[in-house]
């Protein structure tokens, strides 16, 4: 029985069993301080509905245990007017709430591991599914590669203006623990932003199992770690961590598969050996930036780019280096445009620069001589000093096309033009010079 301004009046001996609290122990404190911070708001929204005379059947919401865990209830509450009083009914479901939970995660994760366009969104949906779950004021995501055995952590959020609550060094460090052994680990306080001044007490039954690492394990491997931190009050209870433990190998699932997914796309989408955007790629861009020119009549440009004598690279040198060459000249190719242009490989040494809204003629011919000097400059390669040159011819739109094709083909042209045309200042090693 709870009064008018919210207190405990009144309460039988079997709180004990779901709270865990003597009867003394809650009556005369407001009966909220006993709900899941996360649950507060609805609870009070509830409140105010019995209060208006509104019986209530089947409402569910969260307390904390004196032990720290949760507990899941469903109440049946209605308002004696002639007591002021709102008199509710406890029912315990918490171990309906997991039976429910883990079979609602694993079709929730599922879901999104088909829906999330990225890893960023599957992490933050996968965020969303714990915190339906279980306590989570800090959430981090390990990702760990067995080949390279990188561990890095592309989601981190916290619990005060998305800040986290974990200190990165310490976190890194159990987090490999984790992935190492592949057991669930409770971590110690010196892992918390701002750990408690004393951490014996912080390995009281208040502060313990307030923030986990669960690994994530797939059929062949660990993949990574999940880190979840419980609010202040809250503890992970065993049949959190079992939950938890359970979604887990979805999470690793769904991770997978994603990370697969991506990597397909990439490769489908971006030059294996210079990670440039591929041919498909740029023509996808191609059509887009065409698209606005027309809308807005805006100018763009297109350089076709060809190394000079490149194969001569790879005759004498061997294809190793050749592909080093085409590695540095692409960062180069990189550094001569804006951030918004497109440089991208056709295949071999083909390259092409897509510059949008260029604005007057001259500024495309800037852009190419600033590319040719780049590229003119010498690279060192295992040792081996190479200079090489570029062949480059440009297209404008609307002069010289107005569809993509065309503009190739003018492009194509032009650079050979540019390239019969040229004087070779470079010794009987034609475009290339090389020393140990």
């Amino acid at each position: 029985m709870v009064n008018i301004h919210g207190r405990i009046v009144n309460v039988r001996a079997a709180c004990e069993r779901i709270f865990g609290y003597l009867p003394q122990e809650m009556i005369g404190h407001f009966m909220i301080d006993f709900v899941a911070p996360e649950d507060r708001v609805m609870t009070l929204e509830e409140a105010t509905k019995v209060k208006a005379k509104q019986s209530r059947i089947g409402f569910e919401n969260r307390y904390i245990r004196k032990d720290g865990r949760q507990v899941h209830i469903m109440w049946s509450a209605c308002w004696s007017e002639e007591d002021q009083m709102r008199i509710g009914v406890a029912r315990d479901v918490t171990e309906k709430k997991y039976a429910e939970q883990m079979l609602a995660a694993t079709y929730a994760i599922s879901e999104a591991a088909h829906d999330a366009t990225d890893l960023a969104a599957l992490f933050d949906k996968i965020h969303q599914i714990l915190a339906k779950r279980v306590s989570v004021a800090g959430f981090a995501v390990a990702t760990y590669d067995i080949q390279t055995q990188h561990l890095v952590f592309p989601y981190e959020i916290g619990i005060h203006d998305d800040l986290p609550v974990m200190r990165a060094t310490a976190l890194r460090r159990y987090c490999a623990e984790v992935i190492l052994s592949g057991q669930l680990m409770v971590l110690p306080d010196d892992v918390l932003a701002t750990p408690t001044a004393d951490v014996a007490a912080a390995r009281s039954v208040d502060a313990a199992e307030a923030c986990l690492a669960i690994p994530l394990i797939t059929e062949r491997a660990v993949i990574g770690a999940l880190v979840l931190k419980s609010y202040p009050g809250t503890t992970y209870s065993d049949k959190d961590k079992e939950l938890l433990h359970f979604v887990s190998s979805q999470v690793a699932i769904a991770i997978q598969r994603r990370q697969l997914n991506d990597e397909l796309l990439r490769s489908a989408r971006y030059d294996e050996l210079t990670s440039l955007p591929n041919r498909r790629l740029f023509h996808d861009r191609m059509g887009a930036v065409l698209a606005r020119c027309r809308r807005g009549q805006r100018r763009m440009a297109l350089l076709f780019i060809d190394l000079d004598n490149f194969k001569q690279v790879n005759d004498t040198f061997g294809h190793a280096v050749g592909d080093l060459l085409l590695q540095k000249v692409a960062l180069r190719l990189k550094h001569c445009v804006r951030e918004d242009d497109t440089v991208a490989r056709l295949g071999g040494d083909e390259f092409v620069v897509l510059l949008e809204e260029v604005g007057a003629q001259e500024n495309t011919f800037t852009v190419a001589e600033k590319i040719r000097r780049a590229v003119r400059q010498p690279i060192t390669i295992d040792g081996l000093v190479l200079q090489t040159r570029a062949s480059i011819g440009v297209a404008l739109y609307p002069e010289h096309g107005v569809e993509t094709e065309q503009l190739l083909r003018y492009a194509d042209k032009a650079m050979y033009a540019d390239k019969e045309n040229k004087v070779s200042t470079l010794e009987a090693t034609g475009a290339l010079l090389s020393s140990r």
